[in-house]
């Protein structure tokens, strides 16, 4: 039994296609084949819009589902992480309830697989269930080296429950700043074959810190009662403070990137051909009210993906929403190239394009119909993506 469907177009994950070809499904969701509509037969789902695989949010923090509107816009970085500590902890059961929402919200508008942070094991009830394939990146932090073996420790009971419940997860540090030169030693001992992401520059005072030990990150850590005696700045931005021991990661994902160089990129690439850029442009416009490098990134011909970032730090958790804002400020990227990110280059961030991320025969990636696309192909205020399988 097969469905069969036909668009205006269809993108594959790598290539976008016109002349209204049929998109064929089998019962279980599995593509079967693309083919014209004349070797088609009957049947034929007619369907008005761009017919794309499923989209893979990379880069998302599902536990903080319930700060929505809570946080003001605009309040820059380190406002915004010092309401997030003081405002995270709520009663569970309104944790659970926004959490559950929120993955609605992402399975109706087509997301299918998430890279989601982790503090906790909130989001385990919902995860498995199983709607979205789940990479569990169980972030750890601390500036204290004398912590390092009791933070791996905790974090490693959280991976355990996830992994217990056939959800991938790995260890993976928070950011630069903020992870001891000892709890990076033992983390890249978990490395393994796993994905391993971390926030990286998302303000000038990050490479400050790093460089000359100078910058508001000083007055943060002074009112966080944090003692930095230990530390001794390496003359070096914070990504190549840290590239010897995130290296070690399998594959990689780099979020946010506000104040990469092509230098850091450049580094980064050398050291790791399995790294990805991931770029959360509704987040740099609600905090900092600012873009990501894109155009940098693309002159370096860098893997780049796409996440949400959180309820915390967004107005939906909606992946057209993301291209949207691209396509306002950088009206000259393609659409197949921005869907691109969205799609296939997520799901192998994600090491899950064995299965998602293209429409390729046995694949079972999910099927996104978008809607309202301008004659000049690109997207608008009123285009919307809805998920069809």
């Amino acid at each position: 039994m097969y469905q069969k469907f036909q668009a205006d177009q269809v993108f594959t994950g790598t290539q976008l296609l016109d002349g209204r070809p049929v998109l064929v499904v089998r019962e279980d969701g599995s593509i079967e084949d693309i083919i014209a509509k004349e070797d088609a037969g009957e049947d034929i789902q007619q369907l008005n819009g761009l017919l794309s695989p499923g989209f893979v949010n990379a880069h998302c923090h599902l536990e903080l589902s319930h700060l929505k509107n809570v946080i003001p816009p605009h309040t820059g970085l380190q406002e915004f992480v010092k309401q997030i500590v003081s405002l995270r902890k709520v009663e569970e059961h309104v944790i659970a309830d926004a959490i559950e929402k929120a993955e609605d919200e992402m399975f109706q508008n087509g997301i299918v697989a998430v890279g989601d942070i982790c503090n906790t094991l909130d989001t385990i009830e919902q995860k498995i269930k199983h709607r979205i394939a789940y990479y569990s990146f169980v972030e750890l932090y601390d500036l204290d080296p004398t912590r390092a073996h009791d933070k791996i420790i905790t974090g490693i009971d959280i991976q355990n429950k996830f992994q217990e419940n056939c959800i991938r997860a790995s260890l993976v540090p928070h950011a630069p700043y903020s992870v001891s030169f000892n709890l990076w030693k033992l983390l890249t001992e978990h490395f393994e074959s796993h994905t391993i992401t971390m926030h990286n520059q998302e303000t000038k005072d990050e490479n400050d810190f790093f460089e000359t030990k100078t910058g508001s990150f000083l007055g943060m850590y002074e009112r966080t009662k944090v003692s930095l005696d230990f530390f001794e700045p390496t003359g070096l931005t914070s990504v190549r403070s840290v590239l010897p021991y995130f290296k070690k990661a399998h594959r990689s994902i780099l979020v946010h990137n506000s104040f990469t160089s092509v230098e850091d990129i450049q580094a980064v690439q050398k050291e790791m051909p399995n790294s990805f850029w991931c770029i959360c442009a509704n987040a740099n416009q609600y905090i900092e009210q600012t873009m990501p490098p894109i155009e940098l990134l693309r002159s370096q011909k860098a893997n780049i993906v796409m996440g949400t970032d959180s309820y915390a730090s967004n107005w939906s958790l909606d992946m057209l929403d993301e291209i949207k804002t691209i396509q306002q400020h950088l009206p000259q990227i393609p659409l197949d190239e921005l869907l691109g990110w969205a799609t296939f280059n997520g799901a192998q961030a994600l090491q899950m394009d064995k299965g998602i991320g293209s429409f390729e025969k046995g694949k079972k990636p999910g099927i996104v119909l978008i809607e309202g696309l301008s004659n000049e192909n690109k997207v608008t205020e009123s285009t919307s993506s809805r998920r069809i399988v």
